[in-house]
């Protein structure tokens, strides 16, 4: 295997265990090299040297883990492996420019200082543009759930899916617009899991009545990045992921308060389909520049 292989399935392997610990002579064991050797191979191919790029990492993961959670600043400096809260804070400034408490009271989520996984230029941005929304009326039933941070992508197809459903099921066709609005917080009963809000929604039109116990939903307008999306359903949410995790940082962009705006274009014929079902999806997020 070429050196560019071996290193981009090292970092797979590294991306499933920033939790566990990652001496440089555990990571050489796993690649079958000397330190030495991996970590001139690492620098010669990615650019980047390998401890300070699983610190970047760690640290990227434990501001997820700050924003979605309500877990003690300690447990997850724990959790990625610092051996105090006094040491996180101080790697965590200086690669965000705030510490870990103050990041987590932001109203705004900036992109600042994360760390997105290296792909070795397998990466292709996904088609976006910037637009400006006017408030809309919407019409909509909001459901929620919790789940952990780990289980976030299985269980977002799963209560999308259901709640879809669950909303059309009395519609003689499918609309051709349909809205998901979801809105994340961390769970107040349990401080590693995250509470979130999905709505199904239509315009009042669109609902002519067909659907039953709606209640008025109003999108805030406002500037928002725009990310296309179009694959199978089972795909959706990895490629949520991606765009938090890779694009927003590459675009440098904050996310402001507000809803992520799904607005689908089913066709008819999707209505009786079992999934994975094939998707198009315009992805909207809140932003200030």
């Amino acid at each position: 295997m070429d050196q560019a292989g071996i290193i981009r399935d090292l970092l797979s392997w590294l991306e499933g265990h920033l939790d566990q610990p990652l001496s440089l002579d555990n990571v050489a064991a796993k690649a079958g090299y000397s330190k030495w050797h991996l970590q001139r191979m690492f620098k010669d191919v990615t650019g980047h040297a390998i401890g300070a790029y699983i610190r970047a990492r760690r640290l990227s993961k434990s501001a997820v883990a700050l924003r979605l959670t309500a877990r003690p600043i300690l447990d997850i400096a724990l959790q990625y492996r610092f051996d105090s809260q006094q040491t996180f804070t101080r790697a965590f400034k200086k690669q965000f420019n705030q510490t870990p408490a103050l990041y987590r009271r932001s109203p705004d989520w900036s992109s600042f200082g994360m760390r997105p996984p290296l792909r070795l230029g397998e990466f292709a941005m996904p088609k976006y543009e910037f637009v400006t929304l006017p408030d809309t009326h919407l019409v909509g039933i909001t459901q929620s759930y919790t789940c952990k941070l780990e289980e976030i992508s299985d269980f977002r197809n799963q209560m999308r899916v259901q709640f879809w459903r669950e909303f059309l099921s009395n519609t003689p066709s499918i609309p051709p617009t349909l809205y998901g609005l979801h809105e994340p917080r961390p769970s107040k009963d349990k401080d590693d899991e995250q509470e979130v809000f999905y709505t199904t929604a239509l315009t009042p039109e669109l609902a002519n009545g067909h659907v039953q116990n709606t209640h008025p939903v109003t999108l805030e307008g406002g500037e928002y990045v725009m990310f296309i999306y179009e694959g199978l359903g089972t795909g959706l949410q990895e490629f949520i992921l991606t765009v938090y995790g890779s694009c927003m940082p590459m675009l440098n962009l904050t996310r402001r308060r507000g809803l992520d705006i799904e607005r689908f274009f089913p066709e008819d014929e999707a209505k009786g389909q079992e999934p994975p079902i094939q998707l198009r999806c315009e992805y909207l997020i809140p932003i200030r520049r």
